[in-house]
């Protein structure tokens, strides 16, 4: 992600309004339409605003512990309408609590628990991840 780890800064990303800018021209570079965001950890930054601003443009979102749950308020997530699957680890007692008390205010959620996993739950128990996210996707429209 630019502005994280070895990437040379962005300024483009330095407010909500510019990572949901970036993310939005990626989307269009990349000729998406209407995809299933997956969003885990640090990328909650820029999926998060987009989410709020452009949700009618997925068609599922995917948050992973994200962080930056907690910069929206619940009224702000109520709004939102897109299938929302809220997937963790319950080794995750840190960051995953926080988001999904916070994401539980998307109407249209659900939530997947990944036993024994930690933040990194895709990479702990990836059968298990993969099986959550391909039912999630398989009832979505």
């Amino acid at each position: 992600m630019p502005g994280y780890g070895d990437s040379p800064p962005v300024d483009m990303v330095v407010t909500a309004q510019g990572r949901r800018a970036f993310l939005d021209h990626v989307l269009r570079q990349l000729g998406m339409q209407r995809p299933v965001l997956v969003s885990p950890s640090m990328s909650g930054r820029f999926a998060l605003p987009f989410l709020l601003a452009h949700g009618d443009q997925l068609a599922g979102f995917v948050p992973i512990a994200p962080v930056g749950t907690k910069d929206y308020t619940a009224e702000q997530y109520q709004r939102v309408q897109t299938p929302t699957l809220i997937l963790y680890g319950d080794r995750d007692t840190r960051l995953a609590p926080q988001a999904l008390q916070n994401l539980q205010h998307l109407p249209e959620h659900r939530v997947a628990v990944l036993a024994g996993a930690g933040h990194a739950c895709y990479l702990d128990k990836p059968e298990d991840f993969h099986q959550a996210l391909l039912g999630f996707l398989r009832q979505l429209k």
